[in-house]
């Protein structure tokens, strides 16, 4: 299969998973994904659209204003090239991200004294996961974005984790040492036409345990979890490092992730 199937893939993905959370607005050549509940989306090319003009982007942006909604606009470069022309027009600037996708998966050792599980919806502390990966993700840029907790995440944000794990919209790993919880992760499998396809988001380590191996062994369990029913398995880096690592672990590059903001 041709990298260009595949970025349609993904872009079928990326039309599909918020539709389960998120109200549904067409602004010209853009849809808008308003999120219904604790987690918040964007603005992005309808699928099948190939030209998106300005006027478009300013008039999305002034829904989101409208909406009170973080303004955040997303798209895959590769797929929609008159994007990036048009945000610059409408005087937004754009940060790319390497998109991998799972090649030549491998396994990785875990830490001496590390454990990995699956984390259920009944989980007591999961406001704690979910502040984990806030934390995480307060000092670095990587694998973050629409879709994710708040900072400080509120029942409501609990409630709607627990809500999606329970129904399989989120599956949740963790990596503990004795009863010290270091890293967390998921991914987000959806039915997409006659295929599953999973995105892999959230992986976070605790600053202090950086550099030993937690996050890509935690990256490699969700790769192997997501294949046991996804025909393609798929993150967003935030960078050429980031990327390096994943690539550590079985990933390609297959294209260019953009987000801009109004």
């Amino acid at each position: 299969m041709t990298v260009d199937a595949t970025l349609q893939r993904v872009e079928r993905y990326y039309d599909a998973a918020p539709r389960s959370d998120a109200r549904v607005e067409e602004v010209g050549s853009l849809t808008l994904f308003v999120g219904n509940g604790p987690w918040s989306y964007y603005a992005r090319p309808r699928l099948g659209v190939s030209e998106v003009v300005p006027q478009d982007i300013d008039r999305a942006c002034a829904r989101m204003r409208e909406l009170d909604v973080p303004q955040a606009l997303e798209w895959l470069a590769e797929a929609t090239p008159s994007m990036r022309v048009a945000a610059s027009r409408a005087g937004l600037s754009t940060v790319d991200g390497p998109l991998l996708v799972v090649a030549d998966p491998v396994d990785v050792m875990l830490p001496g004294g590390v454990r990995l599980f699956l984390v259920g919806a009944d989980e007591p502390a999961l406001r704690d996961y979910l502040y984990l990966s806030a934390r995480a993700f307060s000092e670095t840029d990587d694998n973050d974005g629409p879709g994710q907790a708040s900072p400080d995440p509120t029942e409501a944000a609990v409630a709607h984790l627990r809500a999606r794990i329970a129904d399989g919209r989120t599956v949740m790993m963790a990596a503990m040492s004795g009863t010290r919880l270091l890293a967390v992760g998921s991914h987000h499998p959806v039915v997409v036409g006659n295929e599953v396809i999973s995105e892999i988001v959230g992986v976070g380590t605790l600053p202090d345990f950086r550099g030993r191996g937690l996050g890509a062994a935690l990256t490699a369990a969700l790769v192997a979890d997501a294949r046991q029913e996804c025909s393609l398995v798929f993150l967003s880096a935030g960078d050429d490092d980031s990327a390096r690592v994943y690539e550590r672990v079985g990933f390609a590059q297959a294209g260019t992730t953009c987000l801009a903001s109004c």
